[in-house]
C-alpha cells in the first residue's frame, strides 16, 4: 500500500477508479467540527471527496493531525491522505489498443533518464494540458516514488495512461506501421521544432539532463528537432523542454483545427447558394 496526499491527487483517484483505494484518511477537525488548521481545506470543500468515498465505497477514518504528518511526506497534504494500491501503468502491449481508440491523431511522448520524481510528476500535468494520449517511459529506468509523482501531478497519474516501454519491446514497430513521426528533441539538430509537422501522429522523445537520449531511441527516430535558444544556455531541463515540444504540437494542431472548419464551412455555404441564374 502507499499514500496519497492532497485533495486534488485523491479526488482524481477516486473519480478515475483505476486503482483500489483502502481508506480515506483525514484530519478530526475537517469534520466541521471548529476551524481547520492553517493550509487544511474548509468542510465544505470535502463534501465532494466524501461522497465519492462514499459512492466507491471506501472508508473514511479520522487521524490525529501529527499522524497524518507522520504518514505523509511533509506538511503540506492540507488534511487528505488515501491509503491506497499502486496504480499499474500500461504495459506496452497495450498501447495499440489505446491508439486504436483516439479520436484523432494521436500524439505521445517518451521519456528517457528521467531521474525526479517530481519532474516526472510536472510533466504528466504538462502532458495532459497540452493534450498528449500517453506518456511513455522506459521500464528499466522507473523506479520512482509514486507519492512524489502524484503530488506534482496534480491528478494528471490518474487520468494520463502512463505507459512502460520494454528495451525490445514492440513499440518502435508499431509506430511505423502507423506512420508516426518520430521526433528526437536533440540540441544540435539544424530544424527546429517549429519548423516539423506535429498535425499527424506523433512521438516525442526527449531525455534528461545528465544523459540525453540513448543512440537506441535515436536510431529508432524518423528525424531531429532542436528548441532554439537565445542565450547561450546549453539546455533545459526535461519538463521545460517537455512543456515546449508539446506546445507547439498543440499550437499546430488547433491551427489546423480551425483551419479544417473554415473550410468545411465554405464548402457548406457554397453548396446551399442558389445556382446562377441566365441573363434574360
Amino acid at each position: 500500500m502507499i499514500h496519497l496526499e492532497g485533495r486534488i491527487a485523491v479526488e482524481a483517484a477516486l473519480v478515475a477508479g483505476r486503482r483500489r483505494i483502502e481508506a480515506l484518511l483525514l484530519a478530526p477537525r475537517q469534520d466541521g467540527g471548529g476551524a481547520a488548521r492553517p493550509g487544511e481545506p474548509a468542510a465544505e470543500r470535502l463534501e465532494p471527496l466524501l461522497a465519492l468515498a462514499a459512492q466507491r465505497g471506501v472508508a473514511v477514518e479520522r487521524v490525529a493531525a501529527t499522524e497524518l504528518d507522520r504518514l505523509a511526506h511533509g506538511k503540506s497534504h492540507g488534511g487528505v491522505l488515501a491509503r491506497c494500491e499502486p496504480l499499474r501503468p500500461l504495459a506496452e502491449r497495450e498501447l495499440a489498443g489505446l491508439l486504436e481508440r483516439c479520436s484523432g491523431p494521436p500524439l505521445l511522448l517518451l521519456l528517457e533518464g528521467v531521474d525526479d520524481d517530481r519532474n516526472l510528476g510536472f510533466t504528466l500535468r504538462t502532458a495532459e494540458a497540452l493534450g498528449a494520449t500517453a506518456l511513455l517511459v522506459k521500464k528499466q529506468s522507473l523506479d520512482f516514488d509514486e507519492t512524489e509523482v502524484a503530488r506534482s501531478a496534480s491528478g494528471a497519474l490518474e487520468r494520463l495512461p502512463l505507459v512502460h516501454v520494454e528495451r525490445d519491446g514492440p513499440l518502435w514497430g508499431e509506430l511505423r506501421r502507423r506512420r508516426f513521426a518520430r521526433l528526437a528533441c536533440v540540441a544540435n539538430a539544424k530544424r527546429t521544432i517549429w519548423e516539423h509537422d506535429l498535425v499527424g501522429p506523433t512521438l516525442l522523445a526527449i531525455g534528461g539532463e545528465k544523459r540525453g537520449l540513448s543512440a537506441a531511441v535515436r536510431d529508432e527516430c524518423s528525424d531531429f528537432a532542436s528548441i532554439p535558444m537565445q542565450s547561450e544556455a546549453g539546455s533545459l531541463s526535461l519538463s521545460h523542454a517537455a512543456a515546449i515540444a508539446l506546445a507547439e504540437a498543440a499550437r499546430q494542431r488547433r491551427a489546423h483545427a480551425r483551419f479544417a472548419a473554415a473550410q468545411a464551412a465554405a464548402a457548406a455555404h457554397l453548396v446551399k447558394m442558389p445556382p446562377p441564374t441566365a441573363p434574360s
